[in-house]
């Protein structure tokens, strides 16, 4: 099984998102899936210029040179595509949105797909309530609802921030979770709730968090 990673965070893998996503990732490699991880941070990527040229002037192209080219076949290759970001603004971030734009050339209508392939999303959030992270599902479900291509299950971790101030081993059910949840798509396709579930638990109460909210700021201000 080959599997495309792509993370979307600025933070690479000093981030929130990060957390969640590499033991996620290493599960899948210790299941034998053939994982390739690539950070938007690192890559040169232009917007869509939106003339539909990759369609209907030279079909399956796309006439920028830029780190797409590089991506394009990975992409065809892949058997399971995993989004990774953090959410801003009620979505993801502006790099990854540059690239999801950028796969138009391979979806050229009428052309028949080289195999159906699975889609996961690794997002993180500030903000408490898991509701937060229903614009960018949507979004998923609208893109993965074709003929080759389905999404088939998101790792959310809300409070994200909360992270930082877990003690140590507090959180390896959340980890151990992420890891297990990469295993059982290699061996079964699929992702149990029970796994996503942990992954997105509590790490501490709406309080408790607010308060360490007000501690990270204070951090932020000082670090400025």
């Amino acid at each position: 099984m080959k599997v495309l990673a792509i993370n979307g965070s600025p933070k690479m893998d000093d981030g929130n998102t990060a957390r969640i996503l590499n033991p996620f990732l290493d599960g899948m490699r210790e299941a034998g899936a053939d994982v390739e991880l690539f950070h938007t941070r690192k890559l040169k990527i232009g917007p869509c210029n939106g003339d539909m040229s990759c369609w209907f002037r030279n079909s399956g192209k796309c006439g920028q040179n830029d780190d797409m080219q590089m991506l394009y076949p990975k992409f065809e290759d892949a058997d399971v595509i995993v989004w990774a970001t953090p959410v801003y603004f009620s979505g993801v971030t502006g790099p990854l949105k540059n690239l999801m734009d950028r796969q138009l050339p391979l979806h050229v209508p009428g052309t028949t797909p080289k195999k159906k392939q699975k889609v996961v999303l690794v997002s993180s959030c500030g903000a408490w309530e898991i509701e937060a992270f229903d614009p960018i599902i949507v979004q998923m479900r609208a893109i993965y609802s074709r003929d080759d291509a389905e999404f088939i299950a998101a790792l959310l971790r809300p409070g994200a921030e909360a992270m930082r101030y877990m003690p140590e081993g507090a959180m390896d059910d959340v980890i151990n979770a992420a890891r297990e949840a990469g295993r059982e798509l290699v061996k079964t396709g699929r992702i149990p709730e029970s796994l996503l579930k942990t992954v997105s638990r509590p790490l501490m109460s709406e309080d408790e968090y607010m308060k360490a909210g007000e501690k990270f700021l204070e951090e932020a201000r000082k670090n400025a």
